[in-house]
C-alpha cells in the first residue's frame, strides 16, 4: 500500500486496537452501520489500493430519490426511495425496493402514498432511515412517521403504524431519520410519541407497544440509538434534543441522563463508544464527552465544548474555533484521540480526555459548510465515504491522517440545500457557497462489495482482492 497524500506522520504498526468480543463474522450488512451498528467490516480478502482502471461493477440499478443508505442481509439488497406524485406538489410515494444481492433484479416492492409538506422544502428529497433486517423480517420508517415491519421473503406486510395518528408524533422538519434497532424481542424505535413516547419499543413480531419513555418536549432529533455494555448491564444509548440518555434496552427503565441541547435539534451523528469514553458531537452545540462507570449504570461529563463561532464582514459563519462541530459524520474515539470532521468539512484531531484541537486538515470532503463522510473500520486502517461519491483508504493518528488511495464511484445528486439558508444569492456567491449537490447516503460493505446510491441509481463493485 502507498500513500498518495500524507498529512502527520505515518506510522508502520497499527494504530487501531479491536478487541476480540468486537470481530464479528458475519458477511451482511443488515442494517445502519453494519451489525451492531460499530461501523465495522470484518471481512478479509479486501483489496490494498483501488486498480487503475476502477473497480468491477456487478450491476447498476435505476432508483429515485432519498438519503437512506442500503442493507444487505440473506442475498437480498433493500433500498428506500421516493417518487413525487406531480412536480413541485411535495406529494408523492415512498417505496422499499428489495433486489437480489448478486444481480440486482428486483424482487418485490412496496409503496405507500405521502406528502412532504411538512418538511423543509430544500430536504424534501426522500426516506432518511436505513432499514433494519432481523432474520425474517425487515423494518423501515419512512420520512413522515411510517412504521412497517415486512415479511423479507414475500413482502407481505407483517404490521405498520402511523406514528403521527397514533401517537401524536411531531415530525421534525428534516423528516424522521431514526432506524428501527431489534433487540432480542422487541423492535426499538426514536417515536418522538406526545407526552411521554419520544422512545418506545413494539413487540418485533405483533407491533404491540412494550415500553415507552423519555417526554417530548420538542421535535425527536436524527438520532441512531444503539446498545452498549457498561456498569455490569446493557445499556440503550439516546442522544435527543435535551441530553444524552441511557435505558434499559429491555424494559426503558432510565439508568442515566446527562442535559446537552442541540440547537435546532440537530442531534445526528451516532454516540461513539471506547472503553470508559461515550462521545457525541453536534453542528451548533459542540462536543460533549461522558465517562462512564464501568462498576454499575452511570456515567459524568468529562467536558462540554461549544466554543465560538467565526463570522466574516457580513455575519456569515465561516468557521469555528477549537473543538469538534460534528454535522452527519459519526466520529472516532481511538485510544486518547477523537478524529472527526467539523461543520466546515475540516478534519480534526482531539485529545480525548480535554476537547483539546491537536490537528486540522483538509482533504476528505468539501472545505464547505455540512461537509461530510462516513467512516468504516477494516482492519488498521479506514474506508472513508465522502459527499462526493468518493472512496478512500485512510490510517488515523495522533499527529493526523494518512489517505493511500481514492476511487470516484458515484455521483452527487441530492441538492445540499445551503441555498435554502439566510445567506442571500449574491453572499452564497461571495463567499464560494453554492447550492451544491451531495450525496448523503451511508454506502453498504458486505460480501467483499461496496454497494452505494444516489437519487437515480444503486450500485454493486467488487472490493475483493481476488477479483483484481
Amino acid at each position: 500500500m502507498r500513500p498518495r497524500h500524507l498529512v502527520g506522520v505515518i506510522v508502520a504498526t497499527s494504530l487501531l486496537a479491536v478487541t476480540a468480543g468486537d470481530l464479528i463474522s458475519a458477511k451482511d450488512w443488515p442494517q445502519w452501520r453494519g451489525e451492531e451498528r460499530l461501523g465495522l467490516w470484518t471481512e478479509t480478502g479486501i483489496l490494498e489500493q483501488f486498480p487503475e482502471n476502477g473497480l468491477k461493477e456487478t450491476w447498476r440499478v435505476p432508483v429515485r430519490a432519498g438519503y437512506s443508505g442500503p442493507a444487505v442481509a440473506d442475498g437480498r439488497v433493500f433500498v428506500l426511495d421516493y417518487v413525487e406524485t406531480e412536480p413541485r406538489t411535495m406529494d408523492g410515494t415512498e417505496r422499499l425496493l428489495v433486489l437480489d444481492e448478486e444481480t440486482g433484479q428486483e424482487l418485490w416492492r412496496h409503496e405507500w402514498a405521502t406528502t412532504y409538506r411538512m418538511l423543509m422544502f430544500t430536504y424534501a428529497t426522500g426516506p432518511r432511515a436505513t432499514p433494519t433486517v432481523d432474520g425474517d423480517r425487515v423494518y423501515i420508517t419512512g420520512s413522515t412517521g411510517r412504521i412497517f415491519c415486512f415479511d423479507v421473503e414475500t413482502g407481505a406486510v407483517i404490521w405498520e403504524k402511523d406514528t403521527v395518528a397514533e401517537y401524536d408524533t411531531n415530525i421534525p422538519i428534516w423528516g424522521t431519520s431514526s432506524a428501527a434497532l431489534v433487540d432480542g424481542d422487541l423492535a426499538i424505535f426514536v417515536v418522538g410519541g406526545e407526552p411521554d413516547g419520544l422512545v418506545m419499543a413494539f413487540d418485533k413480531r405483533t407491533g404491540q407497544e412494550v415500553w415507552r419513555a423519555i417526554e417530548s418536549r420538542t421535535e425527536m432529533g436524527y438520532h441512531q440509538p444503539n446498545i452498549i455494555e457498561a456498569g455490569g448491564v446493557r445499556q440503550l444509548i439516546v442522544w435527543h434534543p435535551r441530553g444524552l440518555a441511557a435505558l434499559d434496552p429491555q424494559t426503558g427503565e432510565l439508568y442515566w441522563e446527562e442535559p446537552f441541547e442541540g440547537r435546532a435539534n440537530l442531534t445526528i451523528a451516532d454516540a461513539v463508544r471506547s472503553g470508559s469514553y461515550l462521545f457525541v458531537s453536534g453542528f451548533y452545540s459542540g462536543s460533549m464527552m461522558m465517562r462512564l462507570d464501568l462498576d454499575r449504570p452511570g456515567a459524568i461529563p468529562l467536558w462540554k465544548g461549544s466554543s465560538s463561532r467565526v463570522l466574516d464582514d457580513d455575519g456569515v459563519e465561516i468557521a469555528e474555533e477549537g473543538g469538534l462541530h460534528t454535522i452527519m459524520t459519526t466520529p472516532l474515539v481511538v485510544g486518547d484521540y477523537i478524529y472527526g470532521i467539523g461543520s466546515h468539512g475540516q478534519v480534526r484531531g482531539l485529545l480525548a480526555e480535554s476537547g483539546e484541537r491537536v490537528w486540522e486538515a483538509d482533504g476528505l470532503t468539501n472545505r464547505e459548510r455540512w461537509g461530510t463522510a462516513y467512516f468504516v473500520q477494516h482492519e488498521d486502517r479506514y474506508f472513508v465515504y465522502n459527499e462526493n461519491g468518493e472512496l478512500m483508504i485512510v490510517q488515523f493518528n495522533p499527529d493526523g491522517f494518512v489517505e493511500y488511495d481514492r476511487i470516484h464511484l458515484i455521483a452527487p445528486t441530492s441538492n445540499s440545500g445551503y441555498g435554502g439558508s439566510r445567506v442571500g444569492t449574491a453572499r452564497r456567491a461571495r463567499h464560494g457557497y453554492s447550492d451544491r449537490l451531495v450525496v448523503w447516503a451511508h454506502p453498504a460493505y458486505a460480501n467483499k462489495h461496496i454497494i452505494v446510491r444516489n437519487d437515480e441509481e444503486v450500485v454493486r463493485y467488487s472490493l475483493a482482492a481476488e477479483d483484481y
